[in-house]
């Protein structure tokens, strides 16, 4: 690490612990728990093969990696992350990486294609590929020649053998260039146990990554991530998450660093950089509220709480009667979405249940009515159906489904939701496409 990186870090960094094509590790003093991650201006292509040095690089890709992980973490997302240090250094967990590079696909590109080559060049998935890729160096895996490095790996949880692939041939017709046995490649007691950990946690960060780039009017087509075990043994995601990292397009053309890879000048190259590293200062959770409105403390709403599980915080239970107290029902309305402008409202009231179409009428949010009394007098629904114009209330008779739709609403704007949302229903999707 140079002198100024030095001068800037608030942390006393001691000795390299590793060092990268673009990265090198440091432990922090006093701290067996923490280390550093310090970015370098080395850009590479093509295992090395093309390698330049472009000045400001470092520090273009430390502020893109800090501002992913800021949101990862404000997404629940385990990550080995801590806080940006300086302007080319973040402070993180400190990790025992474990040996893989796992690909996330939202469309086909890349090295995807010579694999799949009858497919389009963006095809989409609908449901997102998790890849494996054994992260190796110098075509060599513990003494054993490869044909390429960072394999593609066949494996399914407990089997006993890894298929090794080259990642630049078709698959169809190709066999494996080389099995493993599961000894010849874990480290860790149960490993492979965490395989569908890591599938789970690299979902969760494409998704609350691609409705951050959506936002920002950007595509995020793929991604790649590596993990670790911490002092404590927690999986984490660790490593960096930067330009390097995934393919972005804008307008249809690439954001990231498949510009470099296809011979781009190195003036674009750092301008791409450095947009995507302003971009990505944008990414963020917004402060959002579900409204849960009911006209008496009878009207229970646990069933409301528990559809929303661990988003269950966002929620905020208003009783007040609309019908016997309008103005204060009017004056705590106009406060709440004074507090919170970006909120949905879910109206669960009893007995007559016009409550849901006044509330609405009143607000520039989303109202969605759940008529508490339905199932025993199923005629109060008609006063939310049969609502009036300029009364646009939502009714929706299962207080879960109630709830999605307010999720989904809110999801437009949110990546932690979007991520909660979509990876429920991509559990029940299908690629219909031949892959």
């Amino acid at each position: 690490m140079d002198a100024k990186t030095a001068e800037r870090s608030r942390y006393s960094l001691g000795p390299a612990v590793a060092e990268g094509k673009t990265k090198t590790i440091h432990r922090i003093a006093g701290n067996d728990e923490l280390v550093a991650l310090v970015a370098k201006d080395d850009i590479t292509a093509g295992d090395g093969a093309k390698h330049d040095i472009i000045s400001g690089k470092g520090a273009l890709a430390n502020r893109t990696t800090s501002n992913v992980f800021r949101l990862l973490k404000a997404c629940g997302i385990p990550v080995a992350f801590e806080e940006q240090d300086s302007a080319t250094s973040f402070v993180g967990q400190h990790c025992t990486m474990l040996p893989y590079e796992v690909v996330t696909r939202r469309e086909a590109h890349g090295s995807y294609l010579k694999r799949n080559p009858g497919l389009p060049k963006g095809q989409l998935f609908p449901k997102l590929i998790v890849e494996f890729y054994l992260k190796t160096k110098d075509k060599n895996w513990k003494g054993k020649p490869l044909v390429a490095d960072d394999p593609l790996m066949g494996y399914a949880d407990g089997d006993k053998q890894i298929q090794l692939f080259n990642p630049a041939k078709p698959l169809v017709g190709q066999e494996p260039f080389l099995v493993l046995s599961d000894a010849e490649v874990f480290d860790h007691k149960d490993e492979w146990k965490l395989f569908p950990d890591m599938r789970r946690i690299a979902r969760q960060t494409f998704l609350a990554l691609e409705k951050a780039w959506q936002l920002e009017g950007g595509t995020l087509v793929d991604l790649k991530v590596e993990f670790g075990l911490d002092k404590k043994g927690r999986l984490l995601l660790a490593d960096v998450i930067d330009n390097d990292s995934w393919r972005v397009l804008e307008n249809g053309a690439y954001l990231d660093k498949q510009v470099y890879r296809d011979g781009g000048a190195l003036d674009t190259v750092v301008e791409k950089y450095r947009r995507v590293a302003d971009i990505t200062a944008n990414f963020r959770v917004p402060a959002q509220r579900i409204i849960l409105w009911r006209g008496s403390e009878t009207d229970k709403t646990e069933a409301f709480a528990q559809a929303l599980g661990p988003l269950a915080d966002m929620m905020q239970v208003v009783t007040c009667s609309v019908h016997k107290e309008p103005v204060a029902a009017a004056h705590t309305l106009h406060r709440m979405i004074q507090e919170v402008p970006d909120s949905v409202m879910i109206a669960f009231i009893g007995r007559s249940n016009g409550a849901g179409p006044t509330l609405s009428a009143m607000s520039t949010i989303p109202v969605i009515t759940v008529p508490a009394s339905a199932k025993d007098f199923p005629e109060d629904v008609w006063s939310s159906l049969r609502a009036p114009s300029k009364v646009p209330v939502m009714t929706v008779l299962e207080p879960s489904n109630a709830v999605l739709a307010a999720l989904q609403i809110l999801s437009a704007r949110n990546p932690k939701i979007y991520a909660a949302v979509r990876g429920e229903i991509e559990q029940r999707t299908v690629n219909t496409v031949v892959i």
